[in-house]
């Protein structure tokens, strides 16, 4: 049995190795090889874009977080630098009228700095808010055309 057995794989094996694979099969799959390889690298081709596009709106974003931390310290030093400039010449005040008056001027004067601060953050942050929308409506845009052209 085992003889048969070998017998039989010797055969096949032998009938195989003459064995051709038809022409047309042959031209589909080599097609479809090229075909699929063309499809991987425009879908590598946008997932790449892709990235780039995610690094670009974390930039975008990345520099409105900074310009709006840089205005927040330098507002804080400044009402900082006032108050100690208020509370200096509070303490050298001769008399309670001067201390009241003084205290009154630097509450007044706090008070139009604090909106002037509060316009100037707010304008920054409308500013980063739309150019951190527009980075990323362009890049949803051309991504969404590299997909129709990769499709």
């Amino acid at each position: 049995m085992n003889e048969q057995f070998a017998r039989q794989a010797q055969d096949m094996f032998a009938a195989a190795k003459d064995a051709r694979i038809p022409e047309n099969l042959q031209v589909m799959a080599e097609e479809g090889v090229v075909k699929t390889r063309e499809a991987y690298q425009k879908m590598s081709a946008v997932a790449k874009d892709g990235a780039k596009v995610v690094e670009e709106v974390l930039l975008a974003s990345q520099a409105g977080a900074k310009a709006l931390g840089e205005k927040m310290l330098h507002n804080t030093a400044v009402n900082t630098e006032a108050a100690f400039d208020a509370a200096q010449a509070i303490a050298r005040a001769k008399t309670l009228p001067e201390v009241v008056r003084l205290q009154a001027d630097f509450l007044q004067q706090q008070f139009a700095v604090a909106g002037a601060q509060s316009k100037e953050l707010f304008e920054l942050s409308a500013r980063v808010t739309k150019q951190t929308i527009d980075t990323v409506n362009a890049a949803a845009t051309k991504g969404f055309e590299q997909l129709k052209k990769a499709g």
